[in-house]
C-alpha cells in the first residue's frame, strides 16, 4: 500500500495539472533501445493526469533521505554545457564534491554524464553512427516514469565501480546511486523535471526495463526476440500509475541550482528511490511563445560509498 504523505506546508503548494506517461499493467516485454538524439520502449504506455506541486517556494524543506531529492545551490566552472572538452574537463569532479558535500558519504565515483533537451533532435537522430556510446552526448527529455536502475543492476554497479577504484579499499557498508541533475537553459523551462516523493512510490505494479545501446532500432518482432544473457544487462524501474504517487517540481530553476535524487539507496531504512519523469508545464505564461523556454540540461549519475 502506498504510505500517504501530508503536511501543512507542502499541502499550501501551487498545484499543476500534469499528464504523466506510465508503463500499463500486464505481461509484456520491456525493453529501453537508445542511439543518438532518439529513444524507445518496447511495451504499451498510457498518460495519466496528474497533480505536480511546485516546490521551489519551500525548497528548503526537502530532503535527500525523507523525499528521496533534493535541491541546492551548487555552481559550475564549466563555461558551455555543450562544450564537450570543457565539460569532460571539469564536471564530473565537480559531481562527485558535490555529492560528498551534500551526502556525508566517504567517496564518490561519478559515472557519465548526458544532456537533455526539449528541442527538436530530428535531424541529429537522422545523423548516421556507428558504435554509438551512450554517455556525453544529447538525448530528449525522459518520456516515462522510471528510476533508471533496478537492485540487481545497482548492486552489480556498486560493487564493480568499488572494486575498480578502491581495490585496497576496507569494503563499504552503504551505497547510494544517483542524479545530479541541473537545468542551464533560462528560466522558465518549459519540460522541466518532475520528482516523485519516494515514500509514496511503493503500490503499483513495478517492471524492470533492460537497456540496449544500438546503433540502429530493430524492427518488428526483433524488438522483443529473445537475447542471451538480457538478465545481466542494465536495467531500469519502471511504474505503473497509481493514485498515491506524490509528484514535485522546481519551476524558475537557475543554472546555479542543483537537483540530487536517489535511484538506489542500500540503506532502506531512509527514502531510498526516486522516481521521476519529464512533463509540459501548462502553467507556463513566460518565456518563448508564452510556452516557456526550451529545457536544456545536464544529468550526471554517480555512486557514493560509507565505509
Amino acid at each position: 500500500m502506498a504510505t500517504r504523505v501530508k503536511g501543512d506546508i507542502e499541502d499550501g503548494a501551487r498545484q499543476v495539472r500534469a499528464t504523466l506517461r506510465y508503463v500499463d499493467e500486464g505481461d509484456f516485454v520491456t525493453r529501453r533501445y537508445v542511439s543518438q538524439g532518439r529513444e524507445i520502449n518496447t511495451g504499451t504506455y498510457s498518460d495519466h493526469a496528474v497533480i505536480v506541486r511546485d516546490g521551489m517556494p519551500i525548497r528548503d524543506h526537502f530532503t535527500l533521505d525523507t523525499h528521496g531529492f533534493m535541491i541546492a545551490k551548487v555552481p559550475s566552472h564549466v563555461r558551455d554545457f555543450h562544450d564537450k572538452a570543457d565539460v569532460d574537463a571539469l564536471y564530473e569532479r565537480e559531481v562527485e564534491e558535490a555529492v560528498l558535500a551534500l551526502t556525508g558519504a566517504d567517496k564518490c565515483v561519478a559515472r557519465g554524464w548526458m544532456l537533455r533537451t526539449s528541442a527538436d533532435l530530428s535531424q541529429h537522430a537522422a545523423q548516421k553512427v556507428e558504435n554509438y556510446q551512450h554517455s556525453g552526448g544529447i538525448q530528449p527529455t525522459a518520456g516515462e516514469v522510471h528510476v533508471d536502475i533496478n537492485g540487481p543492476t545497482a548492486r552489480r554497479m556498486a560493487e564493480m565501480t568499488y572494486r575498480q577504484h578502491f581495490p585496497d579499499g576496507p569494503g563499504y557498508k552503504r551505497f547510494l546511486i544517483s542524479s545530479f541533475w541541473r537545468t542551464f537553459s533560462p528560466p522558465p523551462q518549459d519540460v522541466p523535471l518532475a520528482l516523485c516523493d519516494g515514500r509514496t512510490s511503493f503500490g503499483g505494479e513495478e517492471k524492470s526495463n533492460t537497456l540496449f545501446i544500438v546503433d540502429e532500432f530493430p524492427v518488428g518482432d526483433a524488438l522483443i526476440a529473445p537475447v542471451e544473457g538480457e538478465e545481466r544487462k542494465l536495467a531500469a524501474t519502471i511504474f505503473s500509475y497509481h493514485p498515491g504517487h506524490r509528484w514535485w517540481y522546481f519551476q524558475g530553476m537557475e543554472a546555479d541550482d542543483a537537483l540530487l535524487f536517489k535511484f538506489h539507496d542500500s540503506d532502506h531504512s531512509v527514502t531510498w528511490r526516486c522516481p521521476h519523469t519529464a512533463f509540459h508545464d501548462t502553467s507556463l505564461n513566460g518565456g518563448a511563445n508564452g510556452r516557456g523556454n526550451i529545457r536544456e540540461s545536464i544529468e550526471c549519475r554517480s555512486v557514493a560509498f560509507w565505509e
